[in-house]
């Protein structure tokens, strides 16, 4: 049987649902990469490495493998490193960075005096035994002063790896690319919106049609799982997760509105972003199916990595405090 083509989206579209698989921005000045893949090396502080079993017993699982890093204090206060990190399969140099992040430890532990040299690779031997990112310091002589960026900083190998809590293997980017391709299509007006911004009204229903039955083939469509995830409504329409707005289509396409007089000529923020249900933190990998919708900009800043529950809470207090000053009636 021939396979269906589907139509394509607007470009606009396309990268939004591209960049879901895709790990939050970093600068030059950090360990991490930006905005790669949520496959790629990851990279773990030790005291997590240390107190996590489980993310030991699944450290194979990592598609592109993983660093852990430590800090020169905590590595020297340890009687016997080599030893020590033996005991956790670790072995610096080949899994294992010590990392530099203060003056203090640049000073204190300076890389030379060990005849270490900085890692330039992402897999074993990491080609060096430390990286260092520390920050300029205006308090102490020119020289000094100078930040120190050693190790993944070239313009072709740029940070480390990626954050811990941001992993997902390629086949979850996958899935979770076509879950959320899904929700989009729940929209009440997207065939419309698609309709409006270079697809044709056919080509529009055909893939929503083709893309709902591919969700549902592979178990991403439970609309009872969505709704209880605050991801759709009762009428199976899409919603924002924190104020539960239902989700227009052209928001996923508009520009987000600036301010006058602080304006940015290329910005790219839409009106509607990629919001996680159960927020981004350290002992879960939360980029997952089912736990991925779409939501207003504004709510995803208010929320954060503090979570939907917690920031409701918040709410309710700041609100409750506004009435009882007679702010709010």
């Amino acid at each position: 049987m021939p396979r269906t083509i589907k139509p394509k989206l607007p470009p606009l579209l396309e990268r939004k649902l591209s960049k879901t698989g895709q790990t939050r921005g970093a600068d030059d000045d950090v360990i991490f990469q930006n905005r790669v893949s949520r496959s790629n090396t990851v990279l773990i502080p030790f005291h997590q490495w240390q107190a996590n079993p489980k993310l030991r017993d699944m450290s194979n699982q990592f598609e592109c493998g993983y660093i852990v890093l430590i800090s020169p204090k905590d590595y020297f206060s340890i009687k016997k490193p080599s030893d020590y990190f033996s005991e956790f399969d670790l072995a610096l140099g080949e899994n294992a960075l010590v990392f530099y992040e203060t003056r203090a430890d640049w000073e204190t532990y300076f890389p030379d005096n060990y005849g270490w040299t900085y890692a330039n690779s992402r897999t074993a031997p990491l080609g060096g035994q430390y990286v260092a990112r520390v920050p300029a310091n205006t308090s102490i002589d020119a020289v000094r002063s100078q930040k120190v960026n050693l190790g993944y900083a070239t313009q072709s190998l740029k940070g480390a790896g990626i954050r811990l809590y941001e992993y997902a293997s390629k086949k979850t980017i996958k899935e979770c690319r076509l879950q959320l391709e899904a929700i989009f299509w729940l929209c009440v007006d997207a065939v419309n919106a698609m309709a409006n911004n270079g697809m044709s009204r056919e080509d529009a229903k055909s893939r929503k049609l083709l893309i709902l039955k591919e969700a549902q083939k592979h178990g991403l469509l439970d609309f009872e799982k969505l709704r209880s995830k605050r991801i759709i409504n009762s009428q199976n329409h899409t919603i924002c997760p924190l104020c539960l707005k239902e989700l227009s289509g052209e928001e996923f396409l508009n520009r987000l509105a600036q301010p006058e007089g602080r304006e940015v000529p290329d910005l790219t923020v839409t009106q509607v972003n990629l919001f996680h249900i159960e927020e981004l933190k350290y002992g879960a990998f939360n980029h997952r199916q089912y736990n991925l919708g779409w939501g207003c900009h504004f709510c995803n800043v208010v929320v954060k990595d503090s979570g939907i529950y917690p920031t409701l809470s918040w709410m309710q207090e700041v609100i409750a405090k506004n009435k009882e000053t007679g702010y709010l009636k």
